[in-house]
């Protein structure tokens, strides 16, 4: 104290500042701006009661005041918690927030760290009672305004959809944006028709999802396809030229991309469940190293197919190439031909049984079962060994050669086949027995 004169205490104010859009704030003057600037003159005309600027921003553009979820309200409520804030400064008090509940809790907060409120624009005193009542009352209407222009953004968006434009959000794919209107993109629509259509060929949402990842097909966004994002495309109405909103279809101001009949073939498949499906294309598509075949890395390689027209070509693809994993080391094969592989593998068997080794434990279990009355019986068997394979059923050689087979490695030196040959005897019984009594 000098001259019998108290000390002006030091009050530090922290300036918060709100925009619920972000059009402008690109601006070198935007809304943000003007409203610090309105809040620091007023700061500075109470230089005289000891109010000081804070030199930290609180500014939250593109936030909606409706809730508390605002990073630069957060820093501030920390900054107030931790006792660096004694006066908070806004332009108007909807800036801090347009819910009372949302306000109730704001007051409550500021209260206990003894912290002082203050709106540049609107002049009141939360100390009295006819002070707070002001304030409910501005919140109540400010309240009162959002909720209202938001059923006027509601009404109008439900109305544009009913007339079947185009609202705005992620572009669906096969589309373009154009003076705020959906045009097709020809090059991505193709690719969509070819994704319906190959679902309907398939029918099985996995296999389909396995091929776009192997040919490298991305969607909009240039991200690998899920089955995830397939069941939505396959849903989007959107596709056959209508605009949804809340469930309701309108006749859609964009062209269609897919045909009602391709779209009522492809929702007649998705009808079905996931498990018939399913089992639908394990019957159609014979994989016989299912589960047996990996790369030199220990990557397992599972089966996939394409068809081009009515043939089919199928082929054992990395799980890494399918997950859109990046090869490393030596591993150069991320899609084999499964014929070609599958014929290998069956040559070495073919070359196994030949053996003496192996005819002689082949032998041993077909005389204890009766099925062979001589070495001559079993040297007949090995022989026919080729015709017995080919008269079984796909489902029957994937059977005979999971017992068979303990694993095929594929690297670059080629292909090895590890075998069960304590089972060998076994199996070629099992294929020589039903023929025999068919014979007999």
């Amino acid at each position: 104290m000098r001259d019998g004169i108290a000390p002006v205490r030091r009050l530090r104010c922290a300036i918060y500042t709100r925009k619920s859009s972000e059009e402008g704030l690109d601006m070198e003057f935007n809304s943000l701006d003007a409203q610090r600037e309105s809040c620091e003159a007023y700061i500075a005309s109470q230089r005289a009661e000891g109010w000081v600027c804070m030199r930290e921003r609180y500014d939250d553009g593109g936030y909606s005041g409706g809730s508390l979820e605002r990073p630069g309200l957060k820093a501030l409520l920390e900054d107030v918690e931790a006792g660096l804030v004694d006066v908070i400064v806004v332009y108007k008090i909807d800036r801090l927030s347009r819910s009372l509940m949302d306000f109730a809790k704001l007051v409550e907060a500021f209260d206990r760290n003894n912290v002082t409120f203050v709106s540049v624009t609107q002049a009141f005193n939360t100390t009295t009672s006819m002070g707070r009542l002001t304030l409910n009352i501005l919140l109540s209407f400010a309240q009162f305004e959002r909720e209202v222009t938001g059923e006027r953004i509601r009404d109008k968006f439900a109305a544009s959809r009913a007339k079947g434009m185009w609202m705005g959000g992620f572009v669906p794919w096969g589309y373009d944006v154009v003076d705020r209107k959906l045009v097709i993109n020809e090059a991505e629509a193709e690719q969509v028709r070819n994704v319906f259509e190959r679902f309907v060929r398939l029918g099985s949402a996995t296999l389909l999802t396995r091929e776009l990842v192997a040919g490298g097909t991305l969607n909009k966004r240039g991200k690998p396809i899920d089955k995830g994002f397939l069941y939505k495309l396959f849903r989007n109405r959107l596709y056959l030229g209508e605009a949804v909103h809340k469930g309701t279809s309108y006749p859609g101001e964009h062209q269609a991309i897919i045909t009602p009949e391709l779209w009522d073939q492809v929702h007649a498949i998705l009808q079905e469940s996931p498990r018939q499906r399913a089992a639908n294309t394990r019957a159609q598509v014979p994989a016989l190293l299912k589960g047996l075949i990996f790369t030199d890395r220990g990557i397992a390689m599972t089966p996939t197919f394409t068809r081009k027209g009515q043939r089919l070509y199928r082929y054992y693809t990395s799980m890494d190439a399918i997950r859109n994993r990046a090869c490393e080391g030596r591993e150069a094969f991320v899609r084999l031909n499964a014929g070609v592989v599958e014929g290998a593998v069956i040559q070495q068997i073919r070359k196994l049984v030949r053996t003496p080794e192996i005819a002689a434990k082949v032998a041993v279990v077909l005389m204890d079962c009766d099925s062979v009355s001589n070495d001559n019986d079993v040297a007949t068997a090995l022989s026919d060994f080729d015709s017995l394979w080919a008269s079984l059923f796909p489902a029957e050689q994937a059977r005979i050669a999971r017992l068979l087979i303990d694993r095929v490695t594929v690297s670059a030196e080629g292909l090895v086949v590890d075998l069960r040959t304590e089972g060998l005897g076994s199996v070629i019984r099992e294929m020589v027995t039903p023929e025999r009594r068919q014979a007999a």
